[in-house]
């Protein structure tokens, strides 16, 4: 039986390069002015992780600009580069210069499986104020009030890792096994089923990471029936 989803973005609800060029295109035009500005306010706990992490304590804004582009660009999963993502973005979609962009076959499966009475929760390496806006900015209409909950890297921890997912279970307060997770990731559906889930990969055309054994693996969420036996 499945009592509750949760849901990856990149390559699962949302094209790659959605996510790539909109989000982070959007973040790294924007983060050296960014940190300039706000170096003693929202981007002060920035900073000075960026430099703990980076181990240059003594890096001005330049510096730590360069560090986080740098980090955005190889994909690095560091909290601090996430929420500087999430404040500089959360500025995009409020003045109308970011959407979410989400797969036709996504809108309508998640409206049907919230009426059957499902919760369904996101969990993305992309800070939780970005997943919110996301949805809340979504091309075809705001889509958050179809979600539960959120979950990122801070909250829950890193995505390829078992105890992330046991983490996720106790919050939501249902039973691993009780769980449904889609990825695009063979490696989080390794993890998500090392802590008990049930997982289903989804493997979009021209989306970069390709399907891989034991798992169920589809190509439209239309594919994904969710019954006492899925």
């Amino acid at each position: 039986m499945i009592r509750a989803i949760v849901l990856d973005i990149e390559g699962t609800t949302s094209p790659t390069d959605a996510v790539r060029e909109d989000l982070y295109g959007y973040t790294e035009r924007r983060l050296p002015g960014w940190l300039a500005e706000n170096a003693t306010d929202t981007a002060e706990s920035v900073l000075t992780e960026t430099r703990e992490l980076a181990g240059e304590p003594g890096a001005d804004t330049d510096r730590v600009a360069e560090i986080l582009t740098g980090w955005l660009r190889s994909d690095v999963k560091a909290a601090p580069l996430k929420a500087a993502q999430g404040a500089i973005c959360a500025q995009g979609f409020r003045a109308g210069e970011l959407f979410g962009r989400f797969f036709a076959d996504v809108a309508p499966a998640l409206a049907a499986w919230r009426e059957s009475g499902l919760p369904l929760y996101v969990y993305s390496s992309g800070s939780e104020r970005n997943q919110r806006d996301w949805f809340a900015h979504a091309e075809s209409g705001d889509l958050s009030g179809l979600i539960s909950g959120h979950f990122d890297l801070v909250t829950a921890g890193p995505k390829r890792e078992a105890a992330s997912y046991a983490l996720i279970a106790e919050r939501i307060g249902i039973p691993p096994a009780e769980i449904l997770f889609l990825s695009d990731h063979p490696d989080e559906l390794d993890a998500a089923a090392e802590a008990g889930w049930q997982v289903i990969g989804v493997h979009r055309p021209d989306e970069p990471n390709l399907p891989r054994p034991p798992h169920r693996w589809v190509g439209s969420f239309d594919e994904i029936e969710v019954g006492a036996d899925t």
